[in-house]
């Protein structure tokens, strides 16, 4: 049977880190989270708490990788500690609802930043009368959405072709996104039109407190969302052992750091109040410093960087359903590769075209909260496999170890747990349409185990 070849050296695996970590959120996210906590100096927190919190998760995540290095990343973990169970669960999630829902918000943000080319993007064609859409409301269709469907198909199609080719693609436009946005940072904070007062104004009433702390929270944690995707690409990676914790863990601080550098930009030219009702803050941020070129300058960054996200999420995701087709877990077509480009095509189609429907199903806040909720029951599950695995196997090779074990990892679990529990709270919907997909996947589970198709 053929195998993924390891073709990705350290620079495209950091690309993939670093360029599906940066899409759409940095620049959509910033007026939630205000509104959330009420000014500032609170955003910086959140900002800062949810970078910790997504470094401890790299640091645990490094370890893992190192150690085993193989298709699916965290599938690949749960099913190391835990048993074939519990990686079934992590790979149909992310199939179904985490890594797709993922990649139709990023598409989502795409075509709102089309749209300011493109006014009439925004227009309905097309009404189902179905309550399916955001918030139950009438589930329609409009001409931006059908952007995003072509642009997740294009994606699709490269990544189809060869991981060569994709891993290129990320390098080459996550420099440029890096650059674009280092370009705004600059012009904003030597503008003559911001004020270091900004930084000291507030928003409106706002819920505050521990549930605004953590619906602020859910916005960073999926613009930070994206960290653990070079794990899934471990069977690709030349010199894993060494370059998988390299890439996690450099990728990672540097987006923090620009994250921050981002945010100062933002407030020191617009106040609280004005973050607050910005629908596209980086984009007012730069018409209020350059004009009506300024927005259209943001616009673009925004599109590259949504771009390559896209990219990067569609070459990572992919092989979680391509694992779990080779251990006998799912559908056996995803786990051919093709025939002359070594690629899980099938894979990536059906990824892609899931996709698409979920891009027609919400709207930006919806999705991302549709994410972030199901991402991080196993997010903190595959960080307490880190000591499950210590003592379940000490003989495995553990090319690096976490730093500051065993305080990092329960650190995680701990703050996951309850953020989870704050998401249930604030926003019930989305959560529980999340879990209902993960139960449908159970009777899957144990007809393919019953089977006997599926393997430890």
């Amino acid at each position: 049977m053929a195998e993924l070849r390891r073709t990705l050296g350290l620079w495209p695996t950091a690309a993939v880190v670093v360029g599906t970590v940066i899409g759409s959120g940095i620049f959509l996210v910033p007026s939630d989270m205000v509104n959330a906590v009420g000014s500032p100096g609170m955003v910086f927190s959140v900002w800062i708490f949810g970078g910790i919190l997504s470094l401890f998760g790299v640091l645990t995540y490094a370890e893992l990788a190192a150690a085993m290095p193989g298709a699916g990343g965290e599938y690949v973990y749960l099913t190391a500690a835990y048993g074939p169970f519990w990686g079934f669960v992590y790979g149909w999630t992310q199939t179904w609802v985490a890594k797709t829902a993922s990649i139709a918000t990023l598409a989502t943000g795409f075509y709102t930043y089309t749209a300011d080319f493109f006014p009439q993007l925004k227009l309905i064609f097309w009404n189902s009368g179905l309550p399916w859409g955001a918030n139950g409301m009438d589930l329609g269709v409009s001409y931006g959405q059908l952007i995003g469907i072509l642009v997740i198909l294009f994606l699709s199609g490269v990544n189809s072709w060869g991981v060569r080719l994709g891993g290129n693609v990320q390098v080459v436009l996550t420099g440029i996104k890096i650059g674009l946005i280092l370009a705004v940072i600059v012009f904003a904070l030597s503008s003559s039109n911001g004020l270091v007062t900004n930084f000291g104004t507030e928003t409106q009433p706002t819920p505050g407190g521990i549930p605004g702390f953590f619906a602020a929270l859910v916005a960073a944690l999926w613009a930070y969302d994206g960290w653990n995707n070079a794990a899934m690409i471990g069977s690709e990676v030349k010199n894993a052992e060494r370059n998988l914790p390299r890439a996690l863990i450099f990728g990672t601080a540097g987006v923090i750091a620009l994250y921050l550098l981002t945010n100062a930009a933002y407030f020191y030219v617009l106040n609280a109040g004005e973050v607050g009702v910005s629908q596209r803050v980086a984009a007012d941020v730069m018409r209020r410093v350059l004009g009506p070129r300024g927005g259209e300058f943001v616009s673009i960054a925004a599109m590259i960087s949504i771009f390559a996200a896209l990219n990067g999420s569609i070459l990572s995701g992919s092989r979680v359903p391509f694992a779990m087709a080779r251990n006998g877990y799912f559908f056996s077509s995803l786990g051919m590769l093709h025939p002359k480009r070594l690629t899980p095509a099938n894979s990536i189609l059906l990824l892609g075209v899931w996709s698409c429907v979920l891009l027609l199903s919400g709207q930006y806040r919806q999705l991302y909260t549709l994410v972030i909720f199901p991402s991080w029951i196993l997010y903190a599950m595959t960080a307490a496999s880190v000591p499950v695995l210590r003592w379940r196997k000490p003989e495995l090779a553990r090319p690096y170890k976490t730093m500051g074990y065993p305080i990092v990892p329960l650190a995680f679990v701990l703050v996951s747990g309850m953020l989870l529990y704050s998401t249930l709270q604030t926003s019930p919907r989305e959560s529980l349409i999340g879990l209902v997909l993960i139960v449908i996947g159970l009777p899957f589970y144990f007809y393919w185990r019953s089977s006997g198709r599926g393997t430890s």
